[in-house]
């Protein structure tokens, strides 16, 4: 689950964290009395959506007066905003963060996640801060400073005045970048993020260490913890099908291609995509039913899929371990009649009463297309999306 920038900076400012002080607003008039209150003579006009590069894609604008603040916010709210993480078809802007000015003396980074290899959560640094982070970690990696920190002990003091020294900040502001560094694991930790970013941490002109952006992202399986987090959830930025299907309580992400896979258990979903782009195909969403899969689940999963225009043909991937063959042959043939399936559909069932449900599926009366094994099935289905199977 992602939050807004504003909503991150706020949880930050829990944990000690400095910002620049600011106001989310949600319309041209909400902005210009923001910076009013807010005072001064500079203010920074950011776009709120789930995406970097914001600032590239002309959604972070300097204002130097009342006057263009007014006219940036004018021009920002309502854009199809589009960065290298938003696709083609861009995100629209809802809302604003109208915040302060900053005296910039040097952009830094600081980031965290869970690192795979080492299973620890890893915490990153690097006195190249800002826009291109991305080209940073690609063209000279040994910028970046990694510390991989022991959850007994958390991040020591020294870890992180290392850190802080490794990426420039001076001996007169070590002790507050370090301060920092903690408190971002810290919130790390304590809210199950998945993400914790600052890009850029700036040093000011008098030395202070700053949070000038943040972007927290949360693992979604510990939210049952966090409620006060769930209530920032903004579903204008999730897609639609996604937020039905957590209604449903089914694993679904939309992808770009044509066949609907409906399969159950993460991994083999993830190898059903694999076969079908082996063959030529391409996915058009992830669907894990789970182990526990009803008629009425897969029912609302055959819906979510032909929701999608782009489907041209539908997967059906089952091994009958937890959840047998029959019981799932059932809730296909009743969800195909009730959604009136109008594409072609591909069944291939392995495991607990097998046969029975291969017979359920022949005496449907349907035109079910049955396949012996994955590869079978993904060649049939990609066939099928081209009209020779």
């Amino acid at each position: 689950m992602k939050i807004h920038e504003y909503q991150a900076k706020e949880l930050l400012r829990r944990y000690g964290v400095k910002t620049p002080r600011g106001i989310a607003c949600f319309s041209v008039e909400d902005a210009t009395k923001a910076a009013e209150e807010l005072g001064g003579s500079l203010w920074v006009v950011k776009a709120q959506i789930h995406a970097g590069g914001r600032g590239k894609g002309g959604g972070v604008k300097v204002a130097t007066s009342l006057g263009e603040v007014r006219d940036w916010s004018s021009q920002i709210l309502g854009m199809q905003l589009k960065t290298h993480q938003t696709g083609p078809e861009g995100q629209k802007v809802r809302r604003l963060l109208i915040e302060e000015g900053a005296d910039i003396s040097k952009e830094l980074y600081v980031g965290i996640v869970v690192d795979r290899a080492t299973q620890c959560v890893c915490v990153m640094a690097s006195s190249e801060g800002g826009m291109d982070i991305e080209e940073v970690a690609a063209k000279t990696p040994e910028r970046i400073h990694k510390v991989f920190v022991d959850p007994a002990a958390g991040l020591t003091d020294a870890e992180a005045t290392g850190l802080a020294r490794n990426i420039g900040i001076p001996e007169t502001s070590l002790a507050e970048g370090a301060s920092i560094l903690q408190a971002l694991y810290q919130s790390f930790v304590e809210t199950d993020a998945s993400l914790a970013e600052i890009n850029p941490l700036i040093l000011t002109a008098d030395g202070n260490v700053v949070a000038l952006d943040a972007k927290i992202n949360f693992d979604e399986s510990a939210l049952f913890r966090h409620p006060e987090i769930v209530e920032l959830r903004d579903f204008d930025e999730e897609d639609p099908l996604e937020i039905e299907a957590s209604k449903h309580d089914l694993s679904y992400i939309s992808l770009d291609g044509n066949i609907g896979c409906l399969v159950n258990g993460a991994g083999l979903a993830m190898a059903t995509m694999d076969t079908i782009k082996l063959f030529g195909g391409e996915p058009a969403n992830f669907l894990d039913v789970g182990g526990g899969a009803t008629q009425e689940k897969v029912t609302e999963a055959f819906k979510l899929m032909l929701r999608n225009p782009n489907v041209k043909a539908i997967l059906v991937n089952i091994f009958g371990g937890i959840m047998r063959c029959d019981i799932i042959a059932a809730g296909v043939v009743e969800a195909a009649k009730q959604v009136q399936l109008r594409v072609p559909l591909v069944v291939r069932m392995k495991g607990t009463n097998e046969d029975v449900g291969r017979q359920i599926l022949s005496d449907s009366g349907l035109p079910i297309i049955s396949a012996d094994s994955m590869a079978d099935a993904a060649q049939r289905v990609v066939a099928a999306t081209k009209g020779t199977n």
